[in-house]
């Protein structure tokens, strides 16, 4: 029986798109550190669709969270062949002030534990000649992000790698998708010290069920990139016809307005 493996499964898109795989008969794999708010999600689940939903509460954002996960995942003898590394969390303030364990824990969950899922899950899919792994990563991959700079680049390094991968698995039967949405209604705004932020709170945010649509069809169809919401694409895209000291300023000024 193959299953698909959704990581930050409790909240935000991970929760929406553990629903949309279910509604697609995937059986699923929910992985997240609230073993209690994952139990709820798998009762809901196996109550409204016929799929089986396994649990395995973990925090991925410790050292070798990566290995202990895939052993776990061995140990009840499951196959994954489709792995969708959606946790992570990013941090809104001054690099020069932010917690240092805070940006420890974001590299290690956004770039590390996500490399490491992949390269754990993935030679068992080529093996099969089937699979597909699913990023989330961000609009915020394209421009560098002052008052936000590490998650930026986790983001970036997100998006490359996967673009990267996506043409290695060319003929293998796998294939990697970087679905990239810009703010999105979920919890992220909370964690990452951005709640009060002014211009998020005037902007009419897509919900967290429009996102996992999206990435999950985005998923399916083998695209490499992509980039939820029209407005989004354009201006990611666009960004390689700026001048890069102007995307640091203007980006600058977005994350400066605060109430």
């Amino acid at each position: 029986m193959n299953y698909t493996l959704i990581t930050g499964a409790s909240s935000g898109i991970g929760f929406e798109l553990a629903h949309v795989f279910a509604k697609n008969n995937h059986n699923l794999v929910l992985v997240a550190r609230s073993e209690e708010k994952l139990k709820a999600l798998k009762a809901e689940i196996e109550k409204t669709s016929a799929v089986v939903a396994e649990v395995i509460a973990i925090d991925l954002s410790k050292q070798n969270a990566a290995e202990d996960l895939f052993n776990a995942i061995q140990k009840k003898n499951i196959s994954i062949d489709v792995l969708v590394n959606n946790a992570g969390f990013g941090d809104h303030g001054l690099f020069l002030t932010e917690d240092k364990n805070k940006i420890e824990e974001m590299i290690l969950l956004n770039i590390l534990t996500l490399t490491k899922l992949t390269k754990l899950f993935l030679p068992a899919m080529v093996e099969k000649q089937h699979g597909k792994i699913l990023n989330v990563a961000s609009t915020a991959a394209f421009q560098p992000g002052p008052l936000m700079s590490v998650y930026y680049a986790t983001k970036a390094y997100v998006l490359s790698f996967t673009e990267g991968l996506y043409e290695e698995l060319k003929g293998t039967g796998v294939s990697t998708t970087a679905v990239c949405p810009g703010p999105t209604v979920s919890g992220f705004q909370d964690a990452a010290n951005m709640s009060d932020v002014a211009l998020l709170n005037t902007m009419k945010l897509p919900t967290s069920k429009d996102v996992a649509e999206f990435a999950f069809t985005a998923l399916m169809n083998n695209e490499a990139v992509a980039i939820h919401g029209f407005v989004n694409s354009i201006m990611a895209r666009s960004t390689g016809l700026v001048p890069r000291s102007l995307i640091r300023k203007l980006v600058m000024k977005l994350q400066e307005k605060r109430s």
